[in-house]
Parts: structure tokens; C-alpha cells; sequence
């Protein structure tokens, strides 16, 4: 009999995917959980919770819950929600919704604002949330005035884990070996910063290194003219030599992946008040090791007609068809550790919870890059001479978050209930590291390497360091009157919601300097050379060699501080009618203040925002919106078995902080360097959705959805003249449209094969934007797909659970359709990132009640990231081939 009673006790847990963050809402929930429970398989466990949360949604919705991540064996919140109907991944963290780019997605999490780690975009980037710590993904497709205005693709709640209802605890332990990392490349980390004599130097040289200018400056502090030109290049040297140099690769075996957490919470009762007091703590900590090869490369505006004709011995498109190729060797390591704990309390219909959320997210990478390969027939080098560099980058990423919340429903006053929430959050972003070595690789005829050398220009070695500090708080709450009028059920529902934003950017860049001739740095048949090696004290004192503090100015500026300030309220209903038609809707008023300015002279006070919005001193860079936001859905319920809703919402999409201050920086997704333009304005959407949805027994769902998106002033990214490199900025289309169907469905296969079910979605869309020819710059088209969408999104799953309730496995599969990551400019077409067909395999062992070991294999067909133009592959990148093994106890 144990083993039926452990399946029950599956269908439990698994029913708990959809508690939330309130105690009240967990104990509103136990009622769904004992239906659960007499289902008695997990198929009907997971599909009854998921489904039942959708169902009731007044608004088109998806809803992930834990189980479904956990079958799937997705890490973080980015990959899971690559599963969910219409969504497509990009660079592993940002989530495109129905096609539309990450921009026209937002994220909150337990329905509060947070602000984003990543140095280039306004928006979070998911991969940042361990799944671990989620209790389920919703993302909300049709517009409630409930959320933010800002809501174009959709919006995605990330709900945390809740306090349990019992006693729970235990640990999960995870391996992992990728195929690619048989080899790669470390190197020793110095991530102490930026140095405090550079520091100190820049205020007392005024940011002017130059030999001549540190003989005046100590002149005119000292009223002396003590300091000669030797003294000088001495004080010069002095400050080179801080910066972190002993930087040395080593090609070695990568160390296999590896994870591990715990978690452990309990209730307890409260005699005196007849309340329940419970906790949730966890922890966890993730090692993870990527190599990759990657190529970029830029196509000759001469050459493009007959360049995919031309092909070296080997099959690939020859190197003179390209203005630039880089090839490149990139090892990456992310490590991760986050901790949670919350603790609440409840008392008959009241409850109140506080939530502590920290993540640290550490990115080191290094890289190898050479301008082309020598051995090919033809080569870009001139005299069998290359382009070679070595980057190192380390980033840290922390996320702070404390949140109040609480729920509370008065019985005796006509049943209002009340629900609100405070949250206070800061992001700390930090590069204390970030160095490029450049060099000219030397080759025989033969292409074997024969030295390296650096030339007599500036910039031979440049170090970067970065500090990001972004401050949000974020309140609000809503209030809801419940009461039926003949054969009307009523809900009137308002709220407010408000959030104080505020970021300051600054960096700062050094160049060392060899204003003489060519040196050689290394002669041999290593072809690893390594910066230690080279820039010694010595070599630095006998090659004369400086540094320079680079400090660009505007439109090249790099430096900003920025403010958001938003200030919402609405209104809102929800009517039945004789449990047949369902109407819902409301008006929501926001204001929206945004200011961004490329200094970083202005340090303001993160608790005091009002003295940032200062308009004697604010006249470009501020976006100042008030306006009133509709949105309506009527939906027919016909019985239990299908819905149908028609909905429609007017929402904004505002431009980033970054995107409305001339500063420059590379966008990692093209690895252009972009700037942002003071003219750009919001765009505005209408939002129409119409979506069938029908339900069967035993969990089954199909459910059909038309959308249509007309947006006014879209922003896209223009591109400037270039060959060799190309730079970037924003403009506002004229208009864009968006349309497509989906189609998503969860079926037992029971008929066909005992355990056996089926699950996925299909998105198949299609969208056009229009560009005035004075705004598009040197583009291409200036009528085309919106930068970043697909036209199809498929996901399929075959999963089984064994009738014992000791096995159960998934087969997933994701691909998108191509998509333009740039466009193309000077008569090249855009450049299509390539469909990417991901096939992954988990398997769940539970040996007994207790233990679960899983196997996870993904990207079994080892495909490559490929990008085209011109039908010529411009770059590509390779993903290796993961098997995962874990093992969890549950006390």
C-alpha cells in the first residue's frame, strides 16, 4: 500500500506549484489541493493546479508552475519560460513575447518592481533567478489595469516560494560535464578594482596624464618647478604599474559543473492568539563552466552579389568577402549564490509576510581573438600579418530585495478585502576588471606563427573598471468589494501603485601607450602569449611605455545618472452573469517621470528622488507622461468545458534609461557599439486578443489564441555608416504591426501507451515596421520584420509517469524561427539569427518516498548558433552538449 500513498503524496506536492506569498492565499489553496489529491496521478496533479489558475484568469494568461520546471530541468527562470506558448530565449536571459524584443516585456516579482542588473538594457535579465527559489512563472498576455502601463508582449510574475503548511526540509546535489569543456582557457583573477592611486590621480591631474600636464599640475600645487620630465614619466609609470598585470592563461580541462542547496521551514501554531506563525529559508550555490568558439565577421559592401559562391578547399565562404572576420576562443564561469527566507504570520482571514531575497551572480570570461585564419588560400592580413587580442572580464551582479506584504479580508464589512505590498530593492553591478591586450601576430608563408609584437599606437592595452548602483522602491496595494445583485456577481476592485527609481553609471578607461616602434613581445613556437610575461616593470621602463586617462565626451560619453519616478492609480470590475458571461475591465491613470543625464558629476540622494526632478535643470533626456490606460475583456463560460475571451488594452512602451543619453556602450547581443538618442519618444500599442480554450477530462486543455498589436512610434535600433565595424543607435518608426496565432494543448496519451502524455505550443506570427528614410540612417530596409521576431515558436513534449509512481521522464523540444538581430545597412541585407533546434531528455528516479535522482541531457544534437547575411554565415558560436546528474532528499 505504500506505493499509492506515495503517489498521492506526489499530487500533493505537485499541487503546490500555485501558492503564493501570502499565507491567506496558501490556505485559500489547501482546498485545491485535496481535489488534486483524489486525482491521484502527477499528470493530473500538475495540469489541475496550472490549468485552474488560467481558468480563472479574467485576462489571457500562462501560468509555469514548480513541477513543470522541475520536469523540464530548467535552472533559472529564463529557461523555463522559454517553454511557455509564444516565448522565445535570447543569450540566455532575456524573454521575447509573441516576437516582440525584451523591451516590450517587464518583470516583477511577487507583483513588485524591481530594478535591472544588466549594464545595457532596462530590463531583467530572468537567467538571474535560480529556479529554486520559484513557486511559478505567470505570464499575463492581454493588459489588466492592475499592471503597470508599460506592458507591450506581456508581463512576467516571478512568485517565490511560501511559508509550508508543515514541516519541511532538504538538500539537492548536482553534477553536470559539458562536451565542450574537454579544454579552455583560466587565467589568474586579480578583481581588486580600480586601483586608489588611479583614483586619486585623475582628481589631482584633472584626468590629463600626459607627461607635460603632470610637470604643471605639480607645479601649481607645490609653486615649484621641481618636477622635471624624468620625474614625470617616473609618476606615469608608477600609476601603469598599479593596474592589475599579472594576468596569465593557462590551457587546461575545465572542472564538470556542479550545484547545491537546502532549504528548510515549518508552522507553528500560536495558542495565544489562535494565529500560525511559519518560515522558509534556502540556500544555493551553482558553479558552471562554457566553452565556445565563436566567429564574427563583416561582409564587403563590394563583394556581396557573388560572395556565397566563392568558397576556400574546405567549403567556407573565403576570407577576402569579408571587410573583418575574428575568430575567437571564450571561456566563461558563472558562479551564482542566492539565499531566501521568509517569515509570515496568519490570523483567521489576516496575514502578513516578509520576504528577504539576495543573489549574487559572478561572470568571468576570458578571450582569444585573431583577426583570421592565416592557413586559408586568402587571407584579410596583409605580409602574413594578424590582428590578435586577449579580453578578460569579470562581472558581479547583486540583487537585494526586501518585501512587506499582506493580505487581509474584513467578513464583518461586507467581505472587502485588502492586499498590499512594499518593497525595497538595489542592484549592484560591478566590473573590477575588464582588460584587452592587442598585438600583431607574425606568420611564415606557410601560416605557422613565428612572433607577436606591439605596434607604435595607443591603446596597446586597455583596462575598463564599471560601477552600476540602482536603487527601487516599490508600494502599492489594491482593494476589492465583492457583492452579488440578482443574477450579477460583482467584484469592484482599486488600487495604487507607485515606484521610485534611481541609477548612477560611471566608468572609467585606461589606455598604455607605445608611442615608439614595433616591439616584440614573444619569439617561439607558442603562440599563447601571455600578458604577464609582457607588460613587466621592466618592459614598461625600457620601452617608455605610458598611460592615458580616457575619459570620452559626449556623444562618446560613458558616464550617466538616471531617475524614474512612476505615480498610478485605477479602477477596475469584474462581473458574472448567471456563471455565463464574464466582463471585466478599468481605467488606469499613470504618471511617468524619466530623466537621464551623461555625468556622473550629479550624486543624488536614492531616498530623496523629488530633488532630482528639478525642471530649471532638466530640459532634454526627460520623458513626462501622464495619460489614462483602458482595457476590457469579456469573456462566455460555457460550463466547464471551453471558454472564449475577446480582449483589448492600450499600453506604453517607454524608451530605457540608457537609450535617452548620448553614452556610448557595446551591446553584448551584436557587439556594436551603440549610443542613445535624446529624440526618442514612447511608443504606443492597442492590444487585441481574441482565445478559445476547451477542457477535457483527466487535465486536458487545447486552447487557440488570435492577437493583433498596432503600435505607434516603435523604437528600433539604425545603424550608422560603417565597414569594418559598424555603430548603432535608436529611432522611433513611423508604425508596426504584429499578428499571429497560437496554439498550445496538454493531452493523455493514456489510450495510446499507459503514463503517457503530450504537451507544447505553437506561435506562428508575422510583423512589419515602417522607418521614414530620414530616420532609418544607411539601412537597407526600412520596411521590415521587427527586429527580433520570429515567425514560428514551437515546443514540444512527450512525458511519462510510471503507474508506481517511481519513474517519470520528458522529452522537450524548442525551436524558434529566424529572427534579425541587426539590420543591415548599405546595401547589405538584415542579419538573421538562424533557428536553433534544442532536444533535451530528463529523468526523475524516486527510489522512495524521500530521494529523487534525475538525469538531465540537453542540446543532444549539438547544433551551433549561427547568424546569416546574405545567405553567408557572419557568426556562429558553438553549444556543447550537457549530461546533468542530481540527487534530493526531502526530509
Amino acid at each position: 500500500m505504500k506505493t499509492p500513498f506515495r503517489a498521492n503524496k506526489i499530487a500533493m506536492a505537485i499541487g503546490t506549484c500555485l501558492l503564493s506569498s501570502s499565507m491567506l492565499v496558501q490556505a485559500q489553496e489547501d482546498e485545491v489541493i485535496e481535489e488534486v489529491v483524489a486525482t491521484g496521478t502527477r499528470l493530473q496533479g500538475t495540469a489541475a493546479a496550472v490549468i485552474e489558475e488560467r481558468k480563472n484568469q479574467a485576462f489571457v494568461a500562462d501560468i509555469l508552475g514548480a513541477e513543470q520546471i522541475s520536469r523540464t530541468g530548467d535552472s533559472d527562470a529564463a529557461s523555463a519560460l522559454r517553454r511557455v506558448t509564444g516565448l522565445t530565449l535570447v543569450d540566455g536571459k532575456f524573454i521575447y513575447v509573441r516576437g516582440l524584443g525584451e523591451r516590450y516585456s517587464s518583470a516583477r516579482l511577487n507583483g513588485a518592481s524591481i530594478p535591472s542588473p544588466d549594464l545595457t538594457r532596462n530590463v531583467i535579465p530572468l537567467d538571474i533567478f535560480p529556479s529554486n527559489v520559484i513557486e511559478s512563472l505567470a505570464v499575463q498576455k492581454a493588459y489588466s489595469p492592475d499592471m503597470p502601463a508599460a506592458f507591450g508582449g506581456g508581463n512576467v510574475d516571478i512568485r517565490t516560494k511560501s511559508i509550508p503548511s508543515q514541516f519541511v526540509a532538504g538538500f539537492q546535489l548536482g553534477i553536470e560535464g559539458d562536451s565542450n569543456n574537454s579544454d579552455g582557457y583560466t587565467y589568474n583573477r586579480n578583481d581588486d578594482g580600480q586601483p586608489q592611486a588611479l583614483s586619486n590621480a585623475i582628481v589631482h591631474y584633472q584626468g590629463d596624464f600626459s607627461l607635460r600636464n603632470i610637470i604643471e599640475r605639480d607645479a601649481l600645487v607645490t609653486n615649484e618647478l621641481g618636477t622635471s620630465a624624468e620625474q614625470a614619466t617616473a609618476i606615469n609609470n608608477s600609476l601603469l604599474q598599479s593596474l592589475p598585470r599579472n594576468i596569465s592563461l593557462s590551457n587546461e580541462s575545465l572542472d564538470p559543473n556542479y550545484s547545491a542547496q537546502a532549504y528548510i521551514g515549518n508552522s507553528f501554531d500560536d495558542d495565544y492568539f489562535g494565529g500560525t506563525f511559519g518560515f522558509l529559508a534556502s540556500v544555493a550555490y551553482d558553479n558552471r563552466w562554457t566553452y565556445t568558439d565563436r566567429r564574427n565577421a563583416v561582409i564587403s559592401a563590394d563583394l556581396i552579389d557573388n560572395c556565397s559562391e566563392q568558397l576556400d578547399d574546405a567549403g567556407d565562404v573565403i576570407n577576402s568577402c569579408f571587410d573583418s572576420l575574428v575568430d575567437s576562443e571564450v571561456t566563461n564561469q558563472n558562479e551564482r549564490y542566492n539565499g531566501m527566507f521568509t517569515a509570515g504570520y496568519r490570523w483567521k482571514t489576516h496575514s502578513i509576510s516578509y520576504s528577504k531575497i539576495y543573489i549574487q551572480d559572478n561572470e568571468d570570461e576570458s578571450e582569444i581573438l585573431v583577426s583570421q585564419n592565416p592557413s586559408q588560400n586568402v587571407t584579410i592580413a596583409q605580409d602574413n600579418t594578424a590582428e590578435y587580442e586577449q579580453q578578460f572580464t569579470f562581472e558581479k551582479r547583486n540583487l537585494d530585495v526586501d518585501q512587506f506584504s499582506g493580505q487581509h479580508t474584513f467578513l464583518d464589512y461586507w467581505g472587502i478585502g485588502v492586499d498590499w505590498q512594499y518593497t525595497e530593492s538595489q542592484v549592484e553591478t560591478d566590473i573590477p576588471l575588464d582588460a584587452t591586450y592587442s598585438f600583431n601576430n607574425n606568420y611564415d608563408g606557410n601560416g605557422n606563427f613565428v612572433s607577436s609584437d606591439i605596434n607604435g599606437g595607443n591603446g596597446q592595452a586597455e583596462y575598463t573598471f564599471v560601477q552600476m548602483d540602482d536603487f527601487m522602491k516599490s508600494y502599492g496595494g489594491n482593494v476589492t468589494l465583492p457583492f452579488t445583485v440578482g443574477r450579477f456577481e460583482v467584484e469592484l476592485k482599486g488600487g495604487w501603485d507607485f515606484m521610485d527609481r534611481a541609477r548612477y553609471y560611471t566608468t572609467s578607461s585606461f589606455f598604455v601607450n607605445n608611442n615608439g616602434a614595433s616591439i616584440e613581445v614573444i619569439n617561439g613556437e607558442d603562440d599563447l602569449l601571455n600578458a604577464a610575461s609582457y607588460l613587466t616593470d621592466s618592459f614598461i621602463d625600457d620601452n617608455n611605455l605610458l598611460i592615458t586617462f580616457n575619459e570620452p565626451e559626449a556623444p562618446e560619453a560613458d558616464d550617466y545618472t538616471a531617475a524614474q519616478k512612476i505615480e498610478a492609480g485605477y479602477g477596475a470590475f469584474d462581473i458574472f452573469y448567471d456563471n455565463t458571461w464574464r466582463i471585466s475591465g478599468g481605467l488606469r491613470y499613470e504618471s511617468f517621470k524619466q530623466v537621464a543625464l551623461e555625468s556622473s558629476s550629479l550624486i543624488f540622494d536614492a531616498d530623496d528622488l523629488e530633488t532630482f526632478y528639478n525642471a530649471q535643470d532638466i530640459v532634454d533626456r526627460t520623458i513626462n507622461d501622464d495619460d489614462i490606460y483602458t482595457s476590457l475583456s469579456l469573456t462566455y463560460i460555457g460550463g466547464e468545458d471551453y471558454q472564449l475571451r475577446f480582449g483589448y488594452g492600450e499600453t506604453v512602451v517607454r524608451p530605457d534609461l540608457r537609450e535617452v543619453v548620448p553614452v556610448g556602450y557595446f551591446d553584448p547581443l551584436t557587439d556594436i557599439r551603440t549610443t542613445g538618442s535624446i529624440t526618442l519618444q514612447s511608443s504606443q500599442l492597442k492590444n487585441y486578443d481574441i482565445r478559445y480554450e476547451l477542457y477535457g477530462d483527466n487535465g486536458d486543455n487545447l486552447a487557440l489564441s488570435l492577437f493583433y498589436k498596432d503600435i505607434t512610434n516603435p523604437i528600433e535600433t539604425v545603424l550608422s555608416v560603417g565597414d569594418s565595424s559598424y555603430t548603432a543607435s535608436f529611432t522611433n518608426g513611423t508604425s508596426a504591426e504584429l499578428y499571429g496565432l497560437e496554439a498550445e494543448w496538454l493531452y493523455d496519451l493514456g489510450w495510446l501507451a499507459s503514463g503517457f502524455f503530450t504537451s507544447g505550443n505553437i506561435t506562428l506570427s508575422d510583423s512589419e515596421v515602417t522607418i521614414e528614410a530620414a530616420d532609418a540612417g544607411n539601412l537597407t530596409n526600412t520596411v521590415k520584420r521587427l527586429n527580433g521576431h520570429s515567425q514560428y515558436v514551437a515546443n514540444l513534449q512527450l512525458n511519462y509517469d510510471s503507474a508506481n509512481g517511481e519513474h517519470s521522464a520528458s522529452v522537450v523540444y524548442n525551436v524558434f524561427g529566424e529572427r534579425i538581430l541587426a539590420s543591415g545597412i548599405n546595401g547589405r541585407e538584415d542579419a538573421f539569427e538562424q533557428p536553433f533546434h534544442s532536444l533535451d531528455v530528463v529523468y526523475s528516479y524516486y527510489p522512495d518516498f524521500n530521494s529523487t535522482i534525475k538525469v538531465r541531457l540537453r542540446n543532444i544534437l549539438g547544433e551551433d548558433q549561427e547568424v546569416t547575411q546574405n545567405d553567408i554565415i557572419v557568426r556562429s558560436r558553438t553549444i556543447g552538449t550537457t549530461l546533468k546528474l542530481s540527487y534530493q532528499y526531502e526530509f
